[in-house]
């Protein structure tokens, strides 16, 4: 498994750099113009249909806002070393640009479903492209991605966490965390997003505060600390893995975070009730630095100032390094602050991952009832209960292959459909010269 994991993630990698380099280019360098990305989130004036551009990105946080900045960014660092948070960085600004154009075509093709919408790489692979077969196999794999991996791991994680320190089986964690998750998904596209609305910006702001409290406290280790991460970026011995290891691993763990690429992000943005496809774009590309800059960045900071030593963990979930580093910064209340953001953290990125799975299942069936989308709601549960106990090891080299081919059929599509963004990017600037006159 470790073996296909480096293959698909190779692949990927070369994929999704080429394309975040070619389109930064053509839209010129668009991702970096933060004046138009605070722009963006000016309201529109649409009407009660669908959800507003705001909220689908909220919806797009509570996915990568999750346990990936808490346990996937300390598995990073245990895997590939300190030098693995340079490559995080870079890559963030270089794959940028696949992220505007993947949630931009989600816009463009999205379509009506009811009094909501429905979009994402799935509808703009058919749609755009004509391919139903590929269509349906992204979508097929987006469910078991999500659904039966991702989601999973989000269950393993609070259980790891509270088993830890507490003697509850990891089966009635799973139990509650399935309960609570089933009240949550239970109302739809339009529950999840009121529920991430309020807590994605409440969390994270909690846990950003948190986070500048440890590194003030330890401003004094930084400067070090900075130059060790440049220096062990190129170590070609970093921790026995290597240079392109590193690279690769800190690539891997940066795109699995902030999702740039994958196209996931993409399925909240076709949600959206929007009239301007690029808006949407950059609000979801604001998504990306949000993640990797201000939450992962805080994660490592959190790991790397503390009494981190990588040979104390065996059969890691990360999220042991994160709770031992808490630990070490604020005794037993960095386990309270802990508790809260894997619960807050997990439970967003449930509800958002759920319903990725749930807009490509009525992709793939597009008469599915009430009742048959019910059962798909209760099956997540059920799933999740399963996930407390599950070897956290082979939770992540599972959905870590299926993320990486993801990645590689969403960014063959972008590029398919460059001609529809260049052409939609192209309209977007004589607007923008219009509103300037």
């Amino acid at each position: 498994m470790v073996f296909l994991n480096n293959i698909f993630w190779s692949i990927a990698t070369v994929m999704l750099i080429l394309s975040g380099l070619y389109f930064a280019f053509k839209l010129d360098f668009l991702h970096l113009n933060f004046k138009k990305l605070f722009k963006s989130f000016k309201k529109d004036d649409n009407n009660e249909e669908g959800i507003s551009a705001a909220s689908s990105l909220t919806v797009a946080l509570g996915a990568c806002v999750g346990v990936g900045s808490l346990a996937g960014i300390a598995l990073s660092i245990y895997k590939g070393g300190i030098g693995t948070i340079f490559w995080i960085c870079l890559s963030c600004l270089v794959v940028a640009p696949n992220s505007l154009v993947e949630n931009t075509l989600a816009i463009i093709f999205h379509q009506k479903n009811g009094k909501n919408y429905l979009g994402g790489p799935a509808y703009y692979i058919k749609k755009g492209l004509g391919y139903h077969k590929l269509s349906s196999f992204y979508a097929f794999l987006i469910i078991i991605a999500y659904i039966f991996g991702f989601l999973t791991i989000q269950s393993n994680t609070i259980a790891t966490s509270f088993t830890t320190f507490f003697d509850i089986p990891n089966f009635l964690i799973g139990l509650i965390v399935g309960f609570i998750s089933f009240i949550i998904i239970y109302k739809g596209i339009n529950g999840i997003a009121k529920f991430s609305s309020i807590l994605i910006p409440t969390m994270s702001f909690i846990y950003l505060l948190i986070s500048l409290f440890i590194i003030f406290k330890n401003i004094n280790l930084l400067p070090s600390l900075i130059s060790n991460i440049f220096k062990e970026a190129f170590n070609f011995q970093a921790l026995g893995y290597g240079f392109f290891s590193t690279m690769l691993i800190g690539i891997q763990r940066g795109i699995f975070s902030n999702e740039a690429g994958i196209g996931t992000a993409a399925i909240a943005s076709g949600s959206a009730n929007t009239t301007s496809p690029i808006k949407q774009g950059l609000i979801g590309t604001f998504g990306v630095y949000f993640v990797t800059f201000i939450i992962c960045t805080s994660t490592a900071f959190i790991i790397l100032t503390s009494n981190y030593n990588p040979l104390d963990y065996v059969d890691v979930n990360g999220i042991e390094i994160t709770q031992n580093a808490l630990n070490y910064h604020l005794g037993s209340f960095g386990n309270l602050i802990l508790y809260f953001c894997i619960i807050a953290f997990s439970f967003s990125t449930i509800v958002s991952g759920y319903y990725y799975g749930e807009s490509n299942f009525k992709f793939l069936f597009k008469n599915a009832t009430e009742r048959i989308i019910l059962f798909l709601k209760i099956t997540t549960c059920f799933l999740l209960v399963i996930g407390s106990f599950i070897s956290p090891t082979l939770l992540w080299n599972f959905v870590d292959i299926l993320v990486a081919i993801l990645a590689i059929i969403n960014i063959f599509a972008i590029f398919s459909l460059k001609h529809d963004m260049i052409d939609e990017y192209n309209v977007y600037k004589r607007k923008c010269k219009d509103d300037r006159k």
